[in-house]
């Protein structure tokens, strides 16, 4: 299947995700209750109160990852287009940054009606799309009230009916489940060009809270989505995109 199909026809994504707060103790007693429910799931701690110092180094390093307590800083896009001459694929790159989430989302989603509006016709394709990305997105938009774009109508659908979700962690899985293969070890192992970056997953939340920096998150967002592209294109065993060929806008 995954030869059949077109690739120019894919829609390939990442985000990044920060805290809904800058620190643990901008939260309201109500919200701080619940961290420290899920801290003590996440840690797994027997002890009955928790001290604000592991609570508020928790919350820094992992509320961004739940969409409860975290929002999307950042969805970066890449489509592949084909030259009507030399037939070789060329990739364009985008971001959605506003800095109100759901403003970014609404664009994301109006985005999303306007070019992918058919599920049968079109694709989405990142790494741990189906179980992270993808349920973000979903989640945060109800949060906000918004309408799903029919791309992202999946609840209660069963597996075969989303096969428009291409996810190169599952693809890699070969139907293994025991294991988790990041994005940079796929990378490295399939040769694929890592350009160095000057930030990594763990430190988007400083550099959104303490620098107001979304560009610099984004510039960080489209190599991961660049990546995902690179890796497909191994997955087809066809060349990978030349750096000439990559353009952001």
């Amino acid at each position: 299947m995954l030869d059949a199909i077109e690739l120019t026809r894919v829609l390939f994504l990442d985000i990044e995700t920060v805290s809904n707060h800058a620190t643990y103790n901008e939260l309201d007693s109500d919200w701080k209750a619940l961290w420290a429910t899920k801290t003590k799931q996440i840690t797994r701690s027997s002890e009955p109160i928790l001290d604000d110092e592991l609570l508020s180094k928790t919350y820094e390093d992992r509320a961004g990852i739940f969409s409860e307590f975290g929002k999307i800083a950042c969805i970066s896009v890449g489509i592949l287009l084909r030259d009507s001459d030399t037939k070789s694929l060329n990739v364009r790159l985008t971001s959605f940054k506003q800095a109100d989430e759901k403003e970014l989302l609404i664009a994301f989603g109006k985005m999303l009606n306007q070019y992918y509006p058919d599920p049968n016709i079109y694709f989405m394709c990142g790494h741990n799309l189906r179980e992270f990305d993808i349920p973000f997105i979903c989640r945060r938009m109800v949060v906000h009230g918004l309408t799903f774009p029919e791309i992202l109508k999946i609840s209660g659908k069963k597996p075969w009916e989303t096969k428009f979700i291409l996810d190169t962690l599952e693809l890699w899985r070969f139907g293994d489940y025991k294991n988790y293969t990041s994005l940079k070890i796929l990378t490295k192992l399939l040769n694929v060009p890592s350009p160095k970056d000057d930030i990594d997953g763990s430190e988007v939340g400083g550099v959104y809270w303490k620098e107001g920096n979304v560009d610099r998150i984004a510039t960080y967002c489209e190599k991961d989505v660049l990546a995902v592209i690179q890796l497909m294109m191994r997955y087809r065993n066809l060349p990978l995109l030349d750096s000439m060929n990559i353009v952001h806008v």
